[in-house]
């Protein structure tokens, strides 16, 4: 399995990104990927899941309203849309991956792990 995250740039506060996961290798629909963020000193976060098998999905509540999370089966790879972007959504964003339906943003069930793209959020 290789998951592949890209999008990330540099931004003005109430901008927006859309990050994207490519996801290569699973042979099966049951996965969930999910998107997580880590600042220089700060712990990683999770933010949002998505279940491949039914198409839920999950937030934190730190990011609702401002995160939406979608799957584009043209090029099987889940999307985070980051709206209203602040200085503090300023981090290192990860995609990652375990083989399962559930919904969960603890990042030590995941397994694979993509390369992360760097967000930067400043005027």
């Amino acid at each position: 399995v290789q998951l592949q995250a890209f999008g990330g740039g540099s931004v003005q506060p109430g901008g927006y990104l859309r990050l994207s996961c490519s996801i290569s290798g699973y042979f099966s629909d049951r996965y969930a990927i999910g998107w997580f963020r880590q600042a220089p000193g700060k712990e990683r976060e999770g933010l949002s899941c998505f279940s491949n098998l039914d198409g839920s999905s999950s937030y934190a509540d730190s990011v609702k309203g401002r995160f939406t999370i979608s799957k584009d089966n043209t090029r099987n790879a889940v999307l985070l849309q980051i709206d209203s972007l602040k200085p503090e959504d300023t981090a290192v964003y990860y995609c990652a991956s375990f083989w399962g339906s559930r919904l969960d943003l603890e990042y030590t069930y995941y397994v694979h792990w993509g390369q992360g793209t760097q967000v930067t959020v400043s005027s």
